[in-house]
Protein backbone atom coordinates (compact mmCIF):
# COMPACT_ATOMS: atom_id res chain seq x y z
CA UNK A 1 0.00 0.00 0.00
CA UNK A 2 1.19 3.54 -0.79
CA UNK A 3 2.80 4.97 2.32
CA UNK A 4 1.42 8.39 1.44
CA UNK A 5 -2.24 7.46 1.24
CA UNK A 6 -4.26 5.03 3.35
CA UNK A 7 -7.67 6.40 2.35
CA UNK A 8 -8.38 3.15 0.53
CA UNK A 9 -8.02 1.26 3.83
CA UNK A 10 -11.50 1.17 5.35
CA UNK A 11 -13.36 -1.12 7.72
CA UNK A 12 -17.06 -0.80 6.85
CA UNK A 13 -18.15 -4.02 8.56
CA UNK A 14 -16.12 -3.25 11.65
CA UNK A 15 -17.61 0.24 11.72
CA UNK A 16 -21.14 -1.20 11.57
CA UNK A 17 -20.29 -3.75 14.24
CA UNK A 18 -18.92 -1.00 16.49
CA UNK A 19 -22.23 0.85 16.17
CA UNK A 20 -24.06 -2.31 17.26
CA UNK A 21 -21.64 -2.73 20.17
CA UNK A 22 -22.20 0.83 21.43
CA UNK A 23 -25.98 0.44 21.14
CA UNK A 24 -25.99 -2.57 23.45
CA UNK A 25 -22.81 -2.44 25.59
CA UNK A 26 -21.72 0.65 27.56
CA UNK A 27 -18.42 1.76 26.05
CA UNK A 28 -18.77 -0.62 23.13
CA UNK A 29 -16.46 -3.18 24.74
CA UNK A 30 -16.08 -5.11 27.97
CA UNK A 31 -12.74 -3.50 28.81
CA UNK A 32 -12.10 0.23 28.41
CA UNK A 33 -8.65 -0.52 26.99
CA UNK A 34 -10.37 -2.28 24.06
CA UNK A 35 -12.59 0.71 23.27
CA UNK A 36 -12.74 2.14 19.77
CA UNK A 37 -11.57 5.48 21.23
CA UNK A 38 -8.15 3.82 21.55
CA UNK A 39 -7.91 3.55 17.76
CA UNK A 40 -8.03 6.02 14.86
CA UNK A 41 -11.53 7.12 13.89
CA UNK A 42 -13.40 4.42 11.94
CA UNK A 43 -10.35 2.16 12.06
CA UNK A 44 -11.11 0.05 15.13
CA UNK A 45 -11.18 -3.55 13.87
CA UNK A 46 -13.82 -5.89 15.27
CA UNK A 47 -12.27 -9.35 15.45
CA UNK A 48 -13.71 -12.41 13.76
CA UNK A 49 -11.14 -14.97 14.91
CA UNK A 50 -7.50 -15.56 15.68
CA UNK A 51 -4.88 -18.25 15.32
CA UNK A 52 -1.36 -18.14 16.62
CA UNK A 53 -0.02 -14.58 16.35
CA UNK A 54 -2.62 -13.49 13.78
CA UNK A 55 -6.18 -12.21 13.97
CA UNK A 56 -8.78 -11.53 11.27
CA UNK A 57 -11.37 -8.77 11.45
CA UNK A 58 -14.96 -8.98 10.21
CA UNK A 59 -13.87 -7.14 7.06
CA UNK A 60 -11.54 -10.02 6.18
CA UNK A 61 -8.22 -8.28 6.94
CA UNK A 62 -5.44 -10.25 8.61
CA UNK A 63 -3.14 -8.63 11.17
CA UNK A 64 -0.01 -9.54 13.07
CA UNK A 65 -1.26 -8.94 16.60
CA UNK A 66 0.59 -7.59 19.64
CA UNK A 67 -0.60 -7.30 23.22
CA UNK A 68 -3.04 -10.14 22.53
CA UNK A 69 -5.99 -10.19 24.91
CA UNK A 70 -4.48 -7.28 26.86
CA UNK A 71 -1.33 -9.38 27.39
CA UNK A 72 -3.25 -12.52 28.37
CA UNK A 73 -2.71 -14.64 25.24
CA UNK A 74 1.03 -15.10 25.59
CA UNK A 75 1.20 -18.48 23.80
CA UNK A 76 -0.86 -17.34 20.83
CA UNK A 77 -4.50 -17.94 19.97
CA UNK A 78 -5.94 -21.47 19.99
CA UNK A 79 -2.74 -22.96 21.39
CA UNK A 80 -3.03 -26.73 20.81
CA UNK A 81 -1.69 -27.85 24.18
CA UNK A 82 -4.04 -25.55 26.06
CA UNK A 83 -7.04 -26.45 23.91
CA UNK A 84 -6.37 -30.17 24.38
CA UNK A 85 -6.42 -29.72 28.17
CA UNK A 86 -9.61 -27.68 27.99
CA UNK A 87 -11.38 -30.15 25.70
CA UNK A 88 -10.57 -33.01 28.06
CA UNK A 89 -12.54 -31.23 30.78
CA UNK A 90 -15.51 -30.04 28.74
CA UNK A 91 -17.06 -33.50 28.54
CA UNK A 92 -16.46 -34.10 32.26
CA UNK A 93 -18.47 -31.15 33.61
CA UNK A 94 -17.38 -27.60 34.35
CA UNK A 95 -18.65 -26.83 37.87
CA UNK A 96 -19.83 -28.88 40.83
CA UNK A 97 -21.30 -28.50 44.32
CA UNK A 98 -17.96 -29.60 45.82
CA UNK A 99 -14.34 -29.01 44.79
CA UNK A 100 -13.07 -31.04 41.84
CA UNK A 101 -9.73 -32.80 41.74
CA UNK A 102 -8.72 -30.30 39.04
CA UNK A 103 -8.56 -27.59 41.71
CA UNK A 104 -5.87 -29.27 43.77
CA UNK A 105 -3.94 -30.27 40.64
CA UNK A 106 -3.93 -26.66 39.45
CA UNK A 107 -2.87 -25.43 42.89
CA UNK A 108 -0.04 -27.96 43.05
CA UNK A 109 1.22 -26.94 39.61
CA UNK A 110 0.98 -23.23 40.44
CA UNK A 111 2.86 -23.54 43.73
CA UNK A 112 5.53 -25.69 42.08
CA UNK A 113 6.00 -22.92 39.51
CA UNK A 114 5.88 -20.08 42.07
CA UNK A 115 7.67 -21.67 45.05
CA UNK A 116 7.88 -18.36 46.91
CA UNK A 117 4.14 -18.76 47.69
CA UNK A 118 2.75 -21.31 50.13
CA UNK A 119 -0.98 -21.23 49.32
CA UNK A 120 -3.09 -20.10 46.37
CA UNK A 121 -6.73 -19.37 45.66
CA UNK A 122 -8.11 -18.97 42.15
CA UNK A 123 -10.65 -16.49 40.80
CA UNK A 124 -11.73 -15.24 37.38
CA UNK A 125 -10.26 -11.73 37.11
CA UNK A 126 -7.41 -9.66 38.42
CA UNK A 127 -9.53 -7.11 40.26
CA UNK A 128 -11.04 -9.74 42.54
CA UNK A 129 -7.60 -11.06 43.40
CA UNK A 130 -6.03 -7.68 44.19
CA UNK A 131 -9.04 -6.57 46.24
CA UNK A 132 -8.92 -9.83 48.17
CA UNK A 133 -5.23 -9.17 48.91
CA UNK A 134 -6.06 -5.68 50.19
CA UNK A 135 -8.90 -7.00 52.35
CA UNK A 136 -6.63 -9.70 53.76
CA UNK A 137 -3.94 -7.14 54.57
CA UNK A 138 -6.45 -4.93 56.37
CA UNK A 139 -7.78 -7.88 58.36
CA UNK A 140 -4.29 -9.11 59.30
CA UNK A 141 -3.04 -5.68 60.41
CA UNK A 142 -6.24 -4.09 61.70
CA UNK A 143 -5.31 -0.97 59.71
CA UNK A 144 -7.50 0.98 57.28
CA UNK A 145 -5.18 2.59 54.72
CA UNK A 146 -3.91 1.18 51.43
CA UNK A 147 -0.67 2.56 49.98
CA UNK A 148 -0.40 1.98 46.24
CA UNK A 149 2.28 2.83 43.75
CA UNK A 150 1.24 6.05 42.00
CA UNK A 151 3.32 5.28 38.91
CA UNK A 152 1.47 2.11 37.95
CA UNK A 153 -1.64 2.47 35.81
CA UNK A 154 -4.15 -0.09 37.07
CA UNK A 155 -4.82 -2.36 40.03
CA UNK A 156 -8.55 -3.01 40.30
CA UNK A 157 -12.05 -1.96 39.23
CA UNK A 158 -12.97 -1.70 42.92
CA UNK A 159 -13.49 1.54 44.82
CA UNK A 160 -10.18 1.56 46.72
CA UNK A 161 -8.34 2.03 43.41
CA UNK A 162 -10.79 3.59 40.94
CA UNK A 163 -11.28 6.49 43.34
CA UNK A 164 -7.67 7.49 42.59
CA UNK A 165 -8.28 7.79 38.83
CA UNK A 166 -9.94 10.58 36.80
CA UNK A 167 -12.95 8.22 36.42
CA UNK A 168 -13.86 8.46 40.11
CA UNK A 169 -17.55 9.33 39.77
CA UNK A 170 -19.63 7.25 42.18
CA UNK A 171 -16.82 6.61 44.66
CA UNK A 172 -17.45 8.06 48.15
CA UNK A 173 -14.90 10.59 49.38
CA UNK A 174 -14.50 8.60 52.59
CA UNK A 175 -13.27 5.64 50.54
CA UNK A 176 -10.83 7.78 48.55
CA UNK A 177 -9.29 9.13 51.75
CA UNK A 178 -8.19 5.66 52.78
CA UNK A 179 -5.96 5.20 49.71
CA UNK A 180 -2.58 6.95 49.67
CA UNK A 181 0.21 6.76 47.10
CA UNK A 182 3.97 6.38 46.95
CA UNK A 183 6.34 6.88 43.98
CA UNK A 184 8.08 3.93 42.36
CA UNK A 185 11.78 3.63 43.07
CA UNK A 186 11.86 6.16 45.93
CA UNK A 187 12.38 4.41 49.28
CA UNK A 188 12.80 7.67 51.18
CA UNK A 189 9.41 8.98 50.02
CA UNK A 190 7.78 5.66 50.90
CA UNK A 191 9.29 5.69 54.36
CA UNK A 192 8.09 9.27 54.87
CA UNK A 193 4.57 8.15 53.89
CA UNK A 194 4.64 5.23 56.31
CA UNK A 195 5.90 7.52 59.08
CA UNK A 196 3.23 10.14 58.35
CA UNK A 197 0.53 7.49 58.61
CA UNK A 198 2.23 5.56 61.38
CA UNK A 199 0.34 2.35 62.25
CA UNK A 200 -2.41 3.18 59.71
CA UNK A 201 -1.11 1.59 56.49
CA UNK A 202 -2.23 -2.01 55.99
CA UNK A 203 -0.23 -2.71 52.84
CA UNK A 204 2.09 -1.53 50.13
CA UNK A 205 0.80 -2.71 46.73
CA UNK A 206 2.71 -2.28 43.49
CA UNK A 207 3.76 -3.93 40.27
CA UNK A 208 7.31 -5.07 41.06
CA UNK A 209 8.44 -3.90 37.60
CA UNK A 210 6.87 -2.33 34.53
CA UNK A 211 8.47 -0.38 31.70
CA UNK A 212 11.62 0.17 33.72
CA UNK A 213 13.70 -2.20 35.79
CA UNK A 214 13.54 -1.66 39.57
CA UNK A 215 16.53 0.34 40.83
CA UNK A 216 19.17 -1.84 42.49
CA UNK A 217 18.06 -2.77 45.99
CA UNK A 218 14.64 -1.14 45.63
CA UNK A 219 12.41 -4.20 46.05
CA UNK A 220 14.54 -5.51 48.91
CA UNK A 221 14.31 -2.07 50.49
CA UNK A 222 10.51 -2.14 50.25
CA UNK A 223 10.58 -5.56 51.90
CA UNK A 224 12.54 -4.10 54.83
CA UNK A 225 10.23 -1.07 55.08
CA UNK A 226 7.14 -3.26 55.16
CA UNK A 227 8.67 -5.40 57.91
CA UNK A 228 9.78 -2.39 59.94
CA UNK A 229 6.39 -0.69 59.76
CA UNK A 230 4.32 -3.84 60.16
CA UNK A 231 2.48 -3.69 56.85
CA UNK A 232 1.87 -6.31 54.17
CA UNK A 233 3.90 -6.21 50.95
CA UNK A 234 1.76 -7.12 47.90
CA UNK A 235 3.16 -7.65 44.41
CA UNK A 236 0.66 -7.28 41.57
CA UNK A 237 2.11 -9.81 39.11
CA UNK A 238 -0.76 -9.69 36.61
CA UNK A 239 1.70 -8.64 33.90
CA UNK A 240 5.06 -9.74 35.30
CA UNK A 241 3.81 -13.22 36.16
CA UNK A 242 5.29 -15.70 33.64
CA UNK A 243 6.57 -12.85 31.43
CA UNK A 244 9.50 -11.87 33.69
CA UNK A 245 10.22 -15.46 34.70
CA UNK A 246 8.09 -18.55 35.13
CA UNK A 247 7.87 -17.55 38.81
CA UNK A 248 7.20 -13.91 38.01
CA UNK A 249 9.19 -10.89 39.09
CA UNK A 250 9.56 -12.27 42.60
CA UNK A 251 11.32 -15.29 41.11
CA UNK A 252 13.56 -13.12 38.92
CA UNK A 253 14.57 -10.53 41.51
CA UNK A 254 14.59 -12.83 44.54
CA UNK A 255 12.39 -10.67 46.77
CA UNK A 256 9.46 -12.49 48.37
CA UNK A 257 6.24 -10.52 48.98
CA UNK A 258 3.70 -11.48 51.61
CA UNK A 259 0.99 -11.75 48.97
CA UNK A 260 0.98 -11.67 45.18
CA UNK A 261 -1.64 -11.73 42.47
CA UNK A 262 -1.44 -13.37 39.05
CA UNK A 263 -3.61 -13.44 35.94
CA UNK A 264 -3.21 -12.40 32.29
CA UNK A 265 -0.83 -15.04 30.87
CA UNK A 266 -1.94 -17.61 33.45
CA UNK A 267 -4.86 -18.85 31.33
CA UNK A 268 -3.73 -17.91 27.80
CA UNK A 269 -7.04 -16.10 27.33
CA UNK A 270 -9.18 -18.31 29.55
CA UNK A 271 -10.55 -16.54 32.61
CA UNK A 272 -8.40 -17.36 35.63
CA UNK A 273 -6.51 -15.33 38.22
CA UNK A 274 -4.76 -16.21 41.45
CA UNK A 275 -4.06 -14.82 44.89
CA UNK A 276 -0.99 -16.43 46.43
CA UNK A 277 1.15 -15.89 49.47
CA UNK A 278 2.27 -16.81 52.94
CA UNK A 279 0.25 -19.54 54.65
CA UNK A 280 -0.07 -17.47 57.83
CA UNK A 281 -1.95 -14.77 55.92
CA UNK A 282 -3.83 -16.91 53.43
CA UNK A 283 -5.24 -19.17 56.15
CA UNK A 284 -7.06 -16.16 57.62
CA UNK A 285 -9.47 -16.70 54.75
CA UNK A 286 -9.79 -20.42 55.46
CA UNK A 287 -11.72 -22.62 57.88
CA UNK A 288 -8.94 -23.58 60.28
CA UNK A 289 -7.98 -20.43 62.21
CA UNK A 290 -9.76 -19.16 65.30
CA UNK A 291 -10.94 -15.57 65.54
CA UNK A 292 -12.93 -13.36 63.20
CA UNK A 293 -13.31 -14.84 59.72
CA UNK A 294 -12.09 -13.05 56.60
CA UNK A 295 -14.26 -13.25 53.49
CA UNK A 296 -11.32 -13.81 51.18
CA UNK A 297 -12.43 -15.08 47.76
CA UNK A 298 -15.67 -16.95 47.16
CA UNK A 299 -16.62 -17.10 43.50
CA UNK A 300 -19.06 -19.45 41.80
CA UNK A 301 -16.89 -19.71 38.69
CA UNK A 302 -13.43 -19.51 40.26
CA UNK A 303 -13.10 -23.29 40.08
CA UNK A 304 -14.39 -23.82 36.54
CA UNK A 305 -12.58 -26.95 35.51
CA UNK A 306 -11.71 -25.95 31.95
CA UNK A 307 -10.10 -22.65 33.03
CA UNK A 308 -8.02 -24.36 35.71
CA UNK A 309 -7.05 -27.04 33.20
CA UNK A 310 -5.95 -24.23 30.87
CA UNK A 311 -3.83 -22.69 33.64
CA UNK A 312 -2.21 -26.03 34.41
CA UNK A 313 -1.40 -26.54 30.74
CA UNK A 314 0.00 -23.01 30.44
CA UNK A 315 2.26 -23.43 33.48
CA UNK A 316 3.47 -26.80 32.19
CA UNK A 317 4.14 -25.39 28.72
CA UNK A 318 6.14 -22.47 30.10
CA UNK A 319 8.25 -24.78 32.23
CA UNK A 320 8.89 -27.45 29.61
CA UNK A 321 9.26 -25.29 26.49
CA UNK A 322 11.16 -22.27 27.85
CA UNK A 323 8.44 -19.85 26.79
CA UNK A 324 9.68 -16.91 28.87
CA UNK A 325 13.10 -17.07 27.20
CA UNK A 326 11.42 -17.15 23.78
CA UNK A 327 9.32 -14.08 24.65
CA UNK A 328 12.49 -12.21 25.55
CA UNK A 329 14.28 -13.30 22.36
CA UNK A 330 11.35 -12.26 20.15
CA UNK A 331 11.02 -8.95 21.97
CA UNK A 332 14.72 -8.18 21.61
CA UNK A 333 14.56 -8.83 17.85
CA UNK A 334 11.47 -6.64 17.51
CA UNK A 335 12.85 -3.79 19.63
CA UNK A 336 16.10 -3.72 17.67
CA UNK A 337 14.24 -3.71 14.36
CA UNK A 338 11.84 -0.93 15.33
CA UNK A 339 14.63 1.22 16.75
CA UNK A 340 16.72 0.79 13.60
CA UNK A 341 13.73 1.60 11.39
CA UNK A 342 12.89 4.70 13.38
CA UNK A 343 16.50 5.90 13.38
CA UNK A 344 16.88 5.34 9.64
CA UNK A 345 13.83 7.53 9.00
CA UNK A 346 15.05 10.26 11.34
CA UNK A 347 12.45 9.70 14.07
CA UNK A 348 14.49 7.67 16.53
CA UNK A 349 13.94 10.30 19.21
CA UNK A 350 10.20 10.39 18.60
CA UNK A 351 9.12 6.74 18.35
CA UNK A 352 10.61 5.22 21.46
CA UNK A 353 10.44 1.54 22.40
CA UNK A 354 10.49 0.92 26.15
CA UNK A 355 10.19 -1.89 28.61
CA UNK A 356 11.43 -5.38 29.22
CA UNK A 357 11.82 -7.35 26.00
CA UNK A 358 8.88 -9.59 26.93
CA UNK A 359 6.64 -6.58 27.59
CA UNK A 360 7.47 -3.80 25.12
CA UNK A 361 5.48 -0.60 24.76
CA UNK A 362 6.13 2.42 22.59
CA UNK A 363 5.90 6.17 23.08
CA UNK A 364 4.97 8.59 20.30
CA UNK A 365 6.56 11.99 20.84
CA UNK A 366 5.84 15.25 19.04
CA UNK A 367 8.26 17.80 17.59
CA UNK A 368 8.99 18.96 21.16
CA UNK A 369 9.57 15.37 22.25
CA UNK A 370 6.46 15.36 24.41
CA UNK A 371 3.98 12.44 24.48
CA UNK A 372 1.34 13.00 21.82
CA UNK A 373 -1.99 11.26 21.22
CA UNK A 374 -2.16 12.89 17.79
CA UNK A 375 1.15 11.37 16.69
CA UNK A 376 0.08 8.06 18.22
CA UNK A 377 -3.01 8.21 16.01
CA UNK A 378 -0.89 8.75 12.89
CA UNK A 379 1.37 5.85 13.85
CA UNK A 380 -1.47 3.43 14.66
CA UNK A 381 -3.28 4.34 11.45
CA UNK A 382 -0.23 3.42 9.36
CA UNK A 383 0.33 0.19 11.28
CA UNK A 384 -3.27 -0.91 10.77
CA UNK A 385 -3.11 -0.17 7.04
CA UNK A 386 0.00 -2.37 6.89
CA UNK A 387 -1.66 -5.28 8.68
CA UNK A 388 -0.20 -4.75 12.15
CA UNK A 389 -2.53 -4.47 15.16
CA UNK A 390 -0.29 -3.04 17.84
CA UNK A 391 -1.57 -0.93 20.74
CA UNK A 392 1.75 -2.05 22.22
CA UNK A 393 4.63 -4.23 21.06
CA UNK A 394 3.98 -6.95 23.65
CA UNK A 395 4.93 -10.22 21.98
CA UNK A 396 3.40 -13.70 22.10
CA UNK A 397 5.46 -16.85 21.65
CA UNK A 398 3.46 -17.64 18.47
CA UNK A 399 5.24 -14.90 16.53
CA UNK A 400 7.96 -15.96 14.11
CA UNK A 401 10.80 -14.14 12.39
CA UNK A 402 8.64 -13.41 9.33
CA UNK A 403 6.05 -11.70 11.54
CA UNK A 404 8.75 -9.57 13.15
CA UNK A 405 10.28 -8.68 9.78
CA UNK A 406 6.87 -7.69 8.39
CA UNK A 407 6.19 -5.54 11.45
CA UNK A 408 9.51 -3.75 11.11
CA UNK A 409 8.84 -3.07 7.41
CA UNK A 410 5.44 -1.56 8.25
CA UNK A 411 6.97 0.48 11.07
CA UNK A 412 9.54 1.86 8.62
CA UNK A 413 6.75 2.99 6.28
CA UNK A 414 4.92 4.57 9.19
CA UNK A 415 8.10 6.35 10.27
CA UNK A 416 8.48 7.92 6.83
CA UNK A 417 5.08 9.57 7.23
CA UNK A 418 5.84 10.44 10.85
CA UNK A 419 8.92 12.34 9.63
CA UNK A 420 6.79 14.37 7.23
CA UNK A 421 4.38 15.27 10.02
CA UNK A 422 7.26 16.34 12.26
CA UNK A 423 8.70 18.50 9.50
CA UNK A 424 5.29 20.13 9.10
CA UNK A 425 4.97 20.41 12.90
CA UNK A 426 1.39 19.24 12.42
CA UNK A 427 0.16 15.62 12.06
CA UNK A 428 -3.45 16.71 11.30
CA UNK A 429 -3.39 15.90 7.54
CA UNK A 430 -2.48 12.30 8.37
CA UNK A 431 -4.95 11.62 11.20
CA UNK A 432 -8.12 10.85 9.25
CA UNK A 433 -10.29 12.10 12.12
CA UNK A 434 -10.18 12.68 15.86
CA UNK A 435 -7.10 11.54 17.79
CA UNK A 436 -7.05 8.50 20.02
CA UNK A 437 -7.75 9.17 23.70
CA UNK A 438 -6.28 8.06 27.03
CA UNK A 439 -8.25 5.32 28.79
CA UNK A 440 -8.50 7.18 32.08
CA UNK A 441 -10.05 10.61 31.57
CA UNK A 442 -12.81 12.50 33.38
CA UNK A 443 -15.00 13.33 30.37
CA UNK A 444 -16.02 11.07 27.49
Amino acid sequence: MDTENTEEFALPRSRAANERLHALIPGGAHTYAKGDDQYPENLAPVISHGHGAHVWDVDGNRYVEYGSGLRSVSLGHAHPRVLEAVRRQLDRGSNFVRPSIVEVEAAERFLATVPTAEMVKFAKNGSDATTAAVRLARAATGRPRVALCADHPFFSVDDWFIGTTPMSAGIPAATNELTVAFPYGDLAATEELLTRYQDEVACLILEPATHTEPPPGYLAGLRRLADRHGCVLIFDEMITGLRWSEAGAQGLYGVVPDLSTFGKALGNGFAVSALAGRRELMELGGLRPSGDRVFLLSTTHGAETHSLAAATAVLTTYAEEGVTARLHALGERLAAGVRDAAASMGVGDHIVVRGRASNLVFATLDEHRQPSQRYRTLFLRRLLAGGVLAPSFVVSSALDDADIDHTVDVVAQACAVYRKALDAADPTPWLGGRPVKPVFRRLA
